[in-house]
């Protein structure tokens, strides 16, 4: 396997050269980018991804591996259908094996009134080809008989795949490359070229780039760029940890999360183990800036999320980081190439003890490796999929909320759809920016 984390000192696979021209530049390697770049290039488009430090450096190679249809906000549900056969699609196209496994998502009700909430949710889902069950606390106990603890009942979708994201995200950007796709790492973009009020090139650190249409899929980083080009988004970003542990038998439920730990077999024969619903937010101007739309959440999300005083330096919302320069400055893209925040171990730490609590079999867990990411998120757990109303051919694939791993290659076609000018297929209207601007009420993604 490649090294874990991705990181500045992980070797450069894509150094250029940049071209001059191109139809499309992306901006981002995760994997809302390359998935973007690689329908482009198989429409025939000249398309340039930029990336300012390693392809899947950041949360796409950081993630929980899950891949799932389950617990799908309803307008999300039919592009991770989508996307999901596109993941088959992608595993015959590699020679590489990134641990593409279907194995089913188990979400474990502790009270009734969690049952009954996955259980409102299939319902409506089911009508738009959801394919999950409901499991009574019999049905539950059975799949798992070495749990020392009992639950009223789980929802599992036996479709739902994992995957492990630092392998499988830089697979697609090698298919991508193998289609006429231009990767470009180490390479920031730092500001828009417009002529009257549309999109003509970009200037990199590299150089420029004739275009007439431009794609932001900067993860962590996106509001940052947009707000420096004029385009608001309430974009914010928190921190999500998670850790590996040592090689374990197998408990025969392989991804399943409860209210205190979500755990996935790794292909290693480890588990990714992770906080169930806990991430940290560190409060900068663009948390203040955004307070309002983020309160509806914020109730919903009672303690799940705790507020930390200052991001480190350089980090997207730091107190001092930049918020304009011009192109022939460096600009924060280059400061921070990597984002690699450190883990919360005192939480990780809970979640070791509390998965081992939950399987006393396995005997003492040991943590093998931790590490975090930062999650871009938005006030309705959902992502802004649009073109911006300020610039013409300027497109934005970005707040993805923890969920972009799994559904990223059926986003990234819907987007080179969208900058085609072609129909996408499915009914975007929740995912545009105006939501945000035009005195709609926020509409919160499921809690699931």
């Amino acid at each position: 396997m490649k090294p874990f984390p991705i990181s500045e000192s992980t070797p450069v696979t894509y150094p250029g050269p940049l071209p001059e021209a191109a139809d499309v530049v992306v901006i981002g390697g995760g994997v809302m980018g390359v998935s973007t770049a690689l329908h482009l290039a198989r429409a025939g488009q000249k398309v340039v991804l930029c990336e300012k430090g390693r392809i899947a450096g950041e949360q796409s190679s950081r993630n929980w591996g899950w891949i799932r249809q389950q617990g799908r906000d309803l307008d999300e549900l039919p592009i991770m259908i989508e996307s999901a056969a596109i993941w088959r699609e992608l595993e015959r196209e590699t020679n590489q094996d990134f641990g593409l496994r279907q194995v089913g998502v188990t979400y474990l009700a502790e009270t009734q009134a969690e049952a009954d909430r996955y259980a409102e949710w299939l319902r409506k889902a089911a009508p738009l080809g959801a394919s999950g069950q409901m499991l009574s606390r019999e049905e539950t106990a059975a799949r798992a008989p070495q749990m020392s603890r009992s639950y009223v009942g789980a929802i599992h979708t036996a479709a739902d795949m994992k995957a492990e994201p630092f392998l499988a995200v830089p697979a697609i950007a090698g298919i991508a490359a193998r289609d006429g796709a231009v990767l470009v790492e180490n390479c920031a973009v730092r500001v828009l070229e417009t002529t009257g009020g549309a999109v003509s090139g970009v200037v990199t650190e590299q150089g420029r780039i004739a275009c007439s249409r431009v794609v932001v899929a900067g993860g962590a980083w996106s509001a940052l760029f947009l707000r420096a080009h004029g385009v608001d988004i309430p974009q914010l970003s928190v921190r999500a940890s998670v850790c590996r542990t040592q090689a374990l038998p197998d408990i025969g439920v392989s991804a399943s999360a409860d209210n205190t730990v979500a755990w996935r077999r790794r292909s290693d024969g480890g588990y990714t183990l992770a906080p169930g619903g806990f991430h940290e937010l560190f409060v900068g101007p663009d948390a203040f800036r955004a307070f309002r739309k983020y309160i509806k959440q914020m109730r919903a999300d009672g303690m799940n999320t705790t507020l930390l005083p200052s991001a480190p330096q350089h980090y997207p919302d730091h107190w001092f980081t930049p918020r304009k320069w011009a192109a022939d400055e460096v600009s924060p893209f280059e400061r921070l190439r990597v984002l690699n925040p450190a883990p919360n171990m005192k939480a990780l730490r809970r979640v070791a003890q509390g998965f081992g609590t939950l399987f006393p079999e396995l005997g003492p867990i040991q943590i093998e490796q931790a590490w975090a990411g930062l999650i871009d998120t938005m006030p309705d757990v959902v992502p802004v999929v649009d073109e911006a109303p300020q610039i013409s051919g300027l497109f934005i694939g970005t707040g993805l909320s923890g969920h972009g791993f799994g559904i990223g290659p059926g986003m990234g076609r819907v987007m080179a759809s969208l900058v085609r000018g072609q129909a996408p297929g499915h009914d975007l209207t929740r995912f545009r920016l105006s939501r945000f601007t035009d005195g709609s009420e926020i509409d919160l993604g499921p809690a699931l």
